[in-house]
């Protein structure tokens, strides 16, 4: 069983950013105010200094917690696979509520990237999990604390 976690080429990137942009301007901008903090003096009662090493240990565990990710990472470039209609990770999907006619569009992604206010939805959430291999034209029927909630899936764009 391999421990891959599927992640979209723009979750991929993002992380990238944010790791390069810790390494490179965060973690010498905490080393410096820590030497600045220590050049203070008496290092007990200094509030700059241990809020620069907690501010360090976050960085620290950023960096890890990226870079164990970015280890773990199956990317996914949904672009460069044939579009035969079937919800798979990193699809994009348009479907309409069968119960209010809402129409609502959702992007598969994985955990990390996963952002309901801008439509990115879990491959581990419901609604995902009741599209996943489903096609244009079918009815996914997703099981809601408020009951059943029936979509179906008007459109699969692979971009």
């Amino acid at each position: 069983m391999n421990n891959l976690t599927p992640m979209t080429v723009q979750g991929s990137e993002a992380l990238k950013e944010e790791l390069q942009e810790l390494k490179q301007v965060q973690r010498p901008k905490v080393v410096a105010a820590i030497a600045e903090a220590r050049e203070h003096g008496d290092l007990k009662e200094n509030a700059e200094y241990h809020a620069a090493r907690e501010q360090q240990g976050f960085i620290e565990g950023r960096i890890q917690e990226i870079e164990s990710k970015l280890g773990t990472a199956q990317v996914i470039d949904v672009t460069k696979i044939t579009n035969n209609g079937k919800v798979i990770f990193g699809t994009t999907l348009d479907l309409v509520n069968l119960e209010t006619d809402d129409e609502v569009t959702y992007k598969i992604v994985g955990d990390d990237e996963a952002d309901i206010k801008v439509n990115k939805i879990s491959i581990n959430s419901p609604i995902a999990r009741a599209l996943i291999g489903k096609e244009e034209g079918d009815i996914a029927v997703v099981k809601t604390p408020n009951g059943d909630v029936e979509y179906e899936i008007v459109e699969v764009k692979y971009i």
